[in-house]
């Protein structure tokens, strides 16, 4: 069997970017979005789960998110996860519910979400280019088991980088878009 996958190549680098713009969308522009908590992980029961998997979670207000945990043992994990996962959201305990006002957004903050926007796509950029390198790799030992000719290699080569450079372009293309939203410009 071929290592060299083409179709396994374009889905996990389609991955790289619906990851990135999964993470994007949980970088908040100073309104409430039920997505803003989507990366927040909490450690409960011996494991890290979705804060989704925990809690219901709503925007009652345009500026206030509202997150019901089920069980009233996971409302300090719950309320820990949150603080610590660098959103700025400072969650106010009501029993089993926490109260999350969303401030308004400073320059400052603006550019530390801007920075964190960048990180994002540097990670997603990091893992395009894992891929093209699994590809790579891929055709070298084809190429030694006698899969592909020499040329037959190259020209794969030449596919893999063109999907990993329009791959890279998307990426630099969500994360410029999400900065300018965060910086209001």
């Amino acid at each position: 069997m071929a290592a060299y996958d083409k179709a396994d190549l374009e889905r996990r680098m389609a991955g790289a970017v619906e990851s990135l713009k999964g993470d994007l969308s949980g970088l908040r522009t100073g309104r409430a979005s039920t997505s803003l908590l989507d990366p927040v992980t909490v450690e409960v029961y011996g494991a890290n789960m979705p804060l989704n998997q925990l809690a219901t979670v709503s925007a009652p207000e345009p500026r206030m998110l509202s997150v019901q945990v089920w069980d009233k043992s996971n409302v300090g994990p719950v309320d820990k996860a949150i603080r610590s996962a660098g959103l700025g959201l400072n969650p106010i305990v009501d029993g089993q519910n926490l109260r999350l006002p969303i401030p308004d957004l400073t320059e400052e903050r603006r550019k530390e979400l801007a920075k964190l926007a960048s990180q994002y796509a540097e990670k997603a950029r990091i893992a395009a280019r894992n891929v093209r390198r699994d590809g790579m790799d891929g055709l070298k030992t084809d190429e030694k088991k006698g899969v592909y000719s020499e040329d037959e290699r190259k020209r794969h080569e030449t596919e893999v980088q063109k999907l990993t450079d329009a791959t890279i372009a998307d990426i630099d293309a969500a994360a410029s878009a999400k900065e300018k939203e965060i910086l209001g410009k």
